[in-house]
């Protein structure tokens, strides 16, 4: 039952809403819809938020077969890379205006990782040899520029000079460097390195993997840390609930595609752990809480968070053959379908609830962040792996 109201949600809610997105006029899909469901065709659109969905509809098709959603991934792809990619200086750039001209020149490790996903998923789908080129150039530009000797700096000007870190710092913290960036950069190279085989890629995979492993891994404390400085040492006292459940099938992913059998058990220990310690403390009321900060639980319900808990847990469920890690995923999916999924008329899902499970109004439906990725991916997983 899961599997199929999954792949229901999927094709009869979440894709056509954002079918009526595709902007014909300037190319990619407009960038904002209020939470009234009034879509501004004028609103910046998010180089993040095209690579999600490039990648979204990419693996709608690999997965679903409709020729109609790769072509959905063709608009998407031929808007980026004839306005998003920096010819010049390399990689992609933060923001664009709606005609497609940039509005922001900012170039950030996350934004690239992004990119470099997308491409890598859209080239199997598409076959198009020159995605992959892209997506490969894209990642020596993140190594040449990015990387130093001990993890990933992230924030940078048009022209790869460092900047302050302000797109990825929150909670009124200015990290360097962020569990977050490292996460996703390890996602992408996952997702390049299946698709190319290329050593090069595998080589900063298996860096990727240490460094959660050995650095980000608290394993005090079986949570994984958040804010960094440059030497990599925490700052900040936060403990996100959603990127910890979601860092688990994702290394998990990474090291089925290694191939790496004694990595593998490492990776599967910590994550046993951290996927346990989420159940004991995040799981409340049939729903995920969304972080700690110094203590104090923050009980936003937030989309995303509840769309990674699904999968995190029953991945988790696959792995270890704990029965209730299957129930916290079929209770989370009964939570999203009670609360979470915005049954009005255009609607898609609510991005956060409050604690009375209120929807947030002053949170869009769709923006820069908000995106058919998380919630889409988790119907696209469970479907795939039921």
């Amino acid at each position: 039952m899961l599997a199929r109201e999954c792949k229901n949600e999927l094709i009869n809610h979440i894709i056509p809403f954002w079918d009526k997105l595709e902007d014909n006029e300037n190319g990619g899909f407009y960038g904002y819809v209020g939470f009234d469901l009034k879509t501004d065709k004028n609103a910046e659109k998010g180089v993040i938020l095209h690579s999600r969905i490039l990648w979204f509809y990419s693996n709608c098709y690999l997965v679903l077969k409709n020729p109609e959603y790769l072509r959905k991934a063709k608009h998407c792809y031929d808007f980026m890379v004839k306005n998003c990619v920096d010819r010049k200086n390399g990689g992609v750039y933060w923001m664009m205006n709606a005609d497609g001209t940039v509005s922001d020149p900012m170039k950030h490790s996350y934004c690239q990782a992004f990119f470099i996903y997308a491409l890598s998923s859209y080239y199997d789908a598409s076959k198009d040899t020159d995605a992959l080129n892209l997506a490969k150039s894209i990642y020596d530009t993140v190594e040449n520029k990015c990387r130093d000797d001990i993890a990933y700096q992230e924030a940078f000007t048009e022209d790869w000079q460092l900047m302050p870190n302000d797109a990825l710092s929150e909670n009124g913290i200015m990290a360097d460097k962020t569990m977050n960036t490292t996460l996703h950069l390890l996602e992408a190279y996952t997702e390049l390195y299946r698709v190319s085989g290329d050593k090069n890629v595998l080589h900063s995979l298996y860096f990727l993997v240490e460094l959660m492993l050995e650095k980000i891994y608290d394993e005090k404390n079986g949570k994984l840390l958040v804010f960094f400085d440059k030497e990599l040492n925490e700052i900040g006292d936060i403990y996100s609930y959603g990127h910890d459940i979601e860092a688990t099938w994702l290394m998990d992913r990474a090291c089925d595609v290694i191939g790496d059998e004694h990595l593998s058990k490492r990776v599967a220990a910590m994550n046993k752990v951290i996927v346990t310690n989420i159940a004991d403390r995040a799981y409340v009321n049939g729903r995920l809480n969304n972080e700690v900060e110094k203590g104090a639980v923050n009980t936003m319900h937030i989309w995303w968070v509840q769309a990674e808990g699904v999968v995190g847990f029953y991945n988790a469920y696959q792995r270890y053959g704990d029965a209730r890690f299957l129930d916290i995923a079929r209770g989370i999916w009964e939570y999203i379908k009670s609360h979470i999924i915005d049954k009005r008329e255009g609607g898609e899902w609510f991005s956060q609830l409050f604690d009375d499970e209120h929807p947030d109004g002053s949170k869009p439906t769709a923006d820069p962040w908000k995106c058919p990725y998380h919630n889409g991916r988790m119907c696209l997983e469970i479907f795939t792996r039921m």
